[in-house]
């Protein structure tokens, strides 16, 4: 039995949550371009659990740029869908299943253009949601009036001036667009390339100043992982344990944040679904939550990462499961990152939060997140997360990190290659990993003087922005962690560190 609005009367409700029967005839009150599955799992979750308490009473009408079976799967299911999430909450495992409806229909921007043009003289539209990719926030030459226009940028411009146009440049008939896509600023960033867009369009005055006043673009932070499509042998067992199949089921994980940059009331009222979960966060500033993310979740991954593959490890839960390493992961965030990073507007309360969430979010059993995949990229990774944070660290404390500097250690260590043709390669337990790593040349050609290798790297100014030698004893720690790594191995290493931490405290 595939899920349809007809079949779902038949659904054991007991293993399932259902839609409530009011929530179907919502009005459409957002415009979503993409059917993917962050936007599914997040935005399109918050939307529904809304709905299903009759805070926010809208469906979102969604635009796709490519032909898919995902896209036809829509038509056939009438656009609903199971969410599974799965993961660890609390420290405890949790399932839940829950059928979203909150997407009323899907329409082909080149099959459906005049028909989503259309949607814009609805008066009930109030709200954008985007994810288009990094690249879909991008500037071009593109033609509003083409059907349809190319970029996101193009179809979103034609969208707005054609609501400008049949509602008389009604001030509050303007849209609030929330983009999701991970970029810096994403939202204003989205606004000055529509704004540039419209004046190479030579759209009239009267337009550009209703862009600018009666719309709202808000920069957003969006965090939660939701790897898609279950496997297989997972989908199976699922859709035997449900009582239906679904094309369209999807899981997440159970963290969850949106948090959305706003002082305008206005958007305050619009978004009402913020109400239905306290995730949902409308701020002056998404900075604060930037920053925690980027250390302790984003900064942790870096720092743990060489470690774990040195150690064996493949999967982060696999990593996670061993007593040391989920040890390591701990108190690195509790007493080297949070304590760099504790602030006016962060707190040691918020610390704690996050890292515990973190801790939950790396031991959950059903996500294959791959530590090779963590280390593409591995040198502008640590230069972005993990020197800044080194920076703070140091104007708070006088003595060197140490778990920061095992974890500085391993990476170097890491990077120690072989070079086969033009690829750099490290052999580990008779696995062989091909670095993805812009500085992979530079290193191994360093690795060449094995007692300089150190300071040679920490003293590029180069690579860093900075000489790290000037850190107080950070050069002789890393040295030393790097002998301990070479010389005992680097989960052994590992525990060394955490017992000399503990004499220390």
């Amino acid at each position: 039995m595939l899920l349809t609005q007809h079949t779902i009367q038949t659904i054991n409700a007991d293993l399932v949550h259902k839609p409530t029967a009011i929530s179907f005839s919502y009005p459409e009150k957002i415009l979503q371009f993409g059917t993917g599955v962050l936007l599914r799992g997040l935005p399109d979750y918050f939307v529904h659990k809304a709905n299903q308490q009759n805070l926010f009473q809208g469906r979102v009408l969604v635009v796709k740029s490519t032909a898919s079976a995902v896209a036809d799967a829509f038509e056939q299911q009438n656009s609903l869908y199971t969410l599974c999430i799965k993961g660890i909450e609390d420290g405890l495992e949790v399932a839940h299943y829950e059928i979203n409806n909150a997407i009323s229909r899907v329409l082909s921007a080149n099959q459906h253009w005049e028909e989503i043009l259309k949607s814009a003289e609805n008066p009930d539209l109030e709200i954008v949601f985007s994810n288009t990719t990094e690249v879909g926030i991008t500037m071009s030459d593109d033609n509003v009036n083409a059907m349809p226009p190319a970029s996101f940028p193009g179809k979103l411009l034609a969208i707005l001036h054609r609501r400008f146009v049949y509602f008389n440049g009604d001030t509050n008939k303007g849209l609030t667009i929330v983009p999701t896509e991970l970029i810096t600023e994403n939202g204003s960033k989205l606004k000055s390339i529509i704004t540039a867009l419209a004046k190479l369009n030579e759209l009239p005055d009267s337009f550009m100043d209703w862009l600018d006043t009666a719309n709202d673009f808000c920069n957003t932070l969006v965090d939660r992982i939701v790897p898609g499509a279950l496997p297989l042998t997972a989908y199976e067992k699922t859709c035997e344990l449900l009582g239906y199949e679904d094309q369209l089921m999807i899981m997440a994980e159970p963290f969850r944040l949106w948090a959305i940059e706003t002082l305008s009331e206005r958007v305050n009222q619009r978004l009402s679904f913020a109400l239905a979960d306290s995730n949902v966060l409308l701020v002056p500033s998404i900075e604060k939550y930037k920053e925690i993310k980027l250390r302790l979740l984003n900064g942790t991954h870096t720092l743990s990462c060489a470690l774990a593959l040195l150690s064996g490890f493949n999967t982060v839960k696999e990593a996670m499961k061993n007593h040391a390493f989920h040890q390591f992961v701990s108190s690195l965030m509790r007493d080297e990152i949070g304590p760099a990073i504790v602030s006016e507007t962060i707190s040691v309360s918020d610390i704690n939060d996050f890292s515990s969430k973190v801790i939950d979010r790396f031991a959950n059993p059903h996500l294959e997140h791959k530590w090779e995949s963590i280390a593409l990229n591995y040198s502008s990774k640590m230069a972005m997360r993990n020197i800044p944070l080194l920076k703070k660290w140091y104007a708070k404390h006088h003595e060197a990190p140490q778990l920061f500097a095992l974890g500085f250690a391993a990476y170097l260590y890491l990077l120690k290659s072989e070079q086969k043709d033009d690829h750099y390669i490290r052999v580990i337990n008779g696995h062989t990993i091909e670095l993805q790593d812009e500085l992979a040349p530079k290193i191994y050609a360093a690795w060449a003087n094995q007692d300089q290798i150190v300071h040679t790297l920490l003293s590029a100014i180069d690579l860093w922005g900075e000489d790290l030698t000037e850190f107080a004893r950070f050069e002789e720690t890393v040295k030393e962690k790097l002998q301990l790594i070479a010389e005992k191995g680097a989960l052994k290493a590992v525990e060394l560190s955490l017992t000399f931490d503990n004499k220390k405290v």
